[in-house]
Parts: structure tokens; sequence; C-alpha cells
């Protein structure tokens, strides 16, 4: 019997009329949860080392260990970015060309870092500023749903921005299950950014949204309606999202949809249903 099911489930994953067909010699390509996971979970770590450490470190020991944290979520990342250079080229075994493009991708994220840093600080300080309950601006990037969400966000972004395929939302979809605050890769938002509470946000693939934004949970950037191809298919990679402009309140369990205009200083109220532009 147990034979029988694993014939049956393995020519069901190699059946070229599965959704998920997986091609000869292309299972070993499949990115790793845990990897990547570990990897970005690093990168965390390294952005806020004598916070996350949990040791003290002086300044030459806490430049070792961001080092050694960043030396971690590099090699991670190439393996995981290698794999899924060579899971979508027609080629199906590793070669020199994928192995350099993942090194410079890698490279690339880890330079980019401490400009991520610096927006996560602004996000830090806005949260803190906005929130009278917020005793001190280190409960905030210890305690805060919000701000774990859009650290990972803004690194995944940078890998969604590269073309790098399935892990940038692999680590979203980490933050969304450990938050509850779902946001796209391909989101651009800006400085500043606050998500107070945060339980049940929804931000869509192609949201803009603008610097100093304060958004409140349950609040939706969606999509109004999919244009269709000729078989009836949603066509992808159009705009279908919200663009918010700087200065925005949103209050509780609003929904925006389309590819729509809120203008800067603008104040959605809460349950609004908006699907016009706000001018």
């Amino acid at each position: 019997m147990i034979e029988k099911t694993a014939a049956a489930l393995r020519a069901n994953l190699i059946d070229k009329n599965s959704p998920v067909y997986i091609p000869e010699g292309k299972e070993c390509f499949f990115p790793s949860h845990k990897n990547i996971i570990d990897a970005f979970r690093a990168a965390k770590t390294a952005l806020f080392v004598n916070l996350f450490a949990h040791k003290k470190l002086n300044d030459s020991a806490a430049r070792k260990e961001t080092a050694r944290l960043l030396k971690k979520c590099r090699a991670l990342l190439v393996t995981e970015i290698q794999n899924t250079l060579c899971l979508f080229s027609k080629d199906n075994k590793f070669c020199g060309r994928t192995k350099n493009a993942a090194q410079k991708t890698a490279d690339k994220f880890i330079a980019t870092l401490p400009e991520i840093q610096k927006v996560l600080l602004s996000d830090i300080k806005a949260a803190y500023d906005g929130d009278p309950a917020a005793s001190d601006p280190y409960q905030i990037l210890l305690c805060y749903p919000g701000l774990r969400a859009i650290c990972y966000q803004r690194m995944a972004h940078f890998f969604y921005k590269e073309g790098v395929q399935i892990i940038p939302r692999i680590i979203t979809e980490y933050a969304h299950s450990r938050t509850g605050i779902d946001i796209h890769p391909g989101a651009e938002i800006g400085k500043s950014f606050f998500i107070d509470h945060g339980t049940g946000v929804v931000i869509g693939e192609t949201a803009v949204i603008g610097h100093n934004v304060k958004i409140y949970q349950g609040v939706t950037l969606g999509a109004k309606s999919f244009p269709l191809d000729k078989h009836g298919n949603p066509i992808k990679g159009v705009k279908r999202h919200p663009n918010v402009g700087n200065n925005v309140t949103i209050y509780a369990n609003a929904t925006i949809l389309g590819a729509i205009n809120i203008k800067s200083g603008a104040v959605i109220g809460a349950n609004s249903w908006v699907t016009r532009d706000i001018k």
C-alpha cells in the first residue's frame, strides 16, 4: 500500500498537466524555507545587533558579531538565490553563471543594508512619536508586529526589485504568519511608516505609499478588479493597487481598492470603502 501510494504521489507531481509540474532534474533546486528564514533573521539581527544579541557587546565585539551574522546571511542567500535561478532556467545543472549572479545579488543586498537600516530607524521613530502607549523606542523594535512586518518587507523588496523569484514572497509570508500583517514584497513604501496594532492589514503588490503614513489594524490597500486576457485569466504585472501620498492617516478597517490616488495629508475614516481618488 505504501509503495503504491508513493508511486501515485510521484506520478502526480511529474504529470505535465499538473499546475506544479516538476521537470525531471529540477527537484533539488526548490529554495529552502528554513534557509531563507534563517538568512533574513540573521540580517535582521545584524541590523540591530546590540538589541538582539542578548549579550554585552563593546564596539569591537559588536562589529565582529555583525560581520559573523552577515557572512551567515550571505552564504545562505547565495545558495538559495542560485537554487531559484536554476529552478527557472532551462539548464538542469548548477553553472558558473548562476553562481556568479547569486553572489553579486547577495553582495548587493548586504551593501544595501545600511540604507534599509536608516529607513527602519525612521519607522521606529514614527511609531514612537505616533503611539502614546509606547513608553520607549526599544519597545517598538522588540514588541511591535508592525515593525517586524515592515522590516522583513523592506528587505524582501530588494529581492523583488532584483527580479529574484520566490524568495521575497517566502519571507513576507513568514512575516505574515508571525504578525497577521500581509505586505506584498512588491509594495513601495516610503520612510517613517507606522502600522498601529496591525492585525489584518493587507497591502498589495503594486501599492505605493509615501512618507510619514500611518495605518491602523484591518486596513486593506487592495485591488478592485482584475483585467482578464482572452482566456478569462487575470493579466499579471499591471497596476491595480492604490497610491497613497505623504502624511496620510488611514483608520481601522478602511478598505481602499484599485489603482486610485489618495492625496497627501488625507485622513481616511474607520470602516470606509474607497474606490475613487481622494483629491
